[in-house]
């Protein structure tokens, strides 16, 4: 579903990505691990054409959204008309099947999403990614900000959907134990460069991942 080869992506003089290679095959859940700084958000806006790659390529086999880091909602608009946004590309704009996906939804969709809890806003912008009816989904920090219970709560709705549905996801995390918890494989991203790659659970027991991200082995 999703195919990176050699990808570059600088800003100005200042190269972001450095011939990045990485894959997400249909059904899976692939965590992207990395420190703030890493590159992480300038691979999701690749991703998503937001941004133009120097050199490399990007394929995307199907529809992709995406869940942006902060969330990026609209502050002003109701609950329900942020989720309409979203189903733009779809043309389908009906939220029904999404509040089945987050009932809580329902119960807020005349509210601004500006006055939400952060867990509720990051509901939000999980539905409005829902509206697109993707094929894939990238999801940048899920947990960032968020309370441990929300986290585990909006994990399970996507380990669901990749379960039921077979979506196909791209985890963007900080938080290792959760990435390696959802998804089997992973990446480790730092300044711009893949440095490791594999199993995640072999990753969790690796010395130099674990210190980094786990603070010590999973045990």
């Amino acid at each position: 579903m999703i195919e990176v080869k050699d990808l570059v992506v600088a800003y100005g003089t200042a190269t972001a990505l450095d011939r990045v290679t990485l894959r997400v095959a249909e059904g899976e859940m692939v965590a992207l691990l990395g420190p703030n700084g890493a590159g992480k958000s300038t691979l999701a806006n690749a991703l998503a054409g937001l941004l133009r790659p120097a050199s490399g390529t990007v394929a995307v086999g199907g529809r992709l959204a995406l869940i942006p880091e902060g969330r990026q909602l609209f502050p002003d608009l109701t609950v329900a008309d942020n989720l309409a946004l979203g189903g733009w590309r779809s043309g389908d704009r009906d939220p029904s099947a999404v509040y089945d996906v987050l009932p809580r939804l329902a119960e807020l969709a005349d509210r601004r999403a500006g006055v939400l809890s952060g867990g509720e806003q990051q509901m939000v912008a999980f539905g409005r990614a829902l509206m697109s009816r993707p094929d894939v989904l990238v999801v940048d920090e899920l947990s960032l900000g968020l309370a441990p219970n929300v986290t585990a709560g909006l994990a399970r709705h996507l380990a669901e959907l990749n379960r039921t549905r077979g979506l196909a996801v791209l985890l963007i995390e900080q938080n290792a134990r959760l990435a390696f918890e959802l998804c089997r494989r992973a990446y480790v991203l730092e300044s711009g460069r893949v440095v490791t790659e594999g199993d995640s659970a072999a990753l969790a027991g690796d010395p130099r991942v674990a210190g980094a991200y786990l603070g010590g082995a999973i045990t």
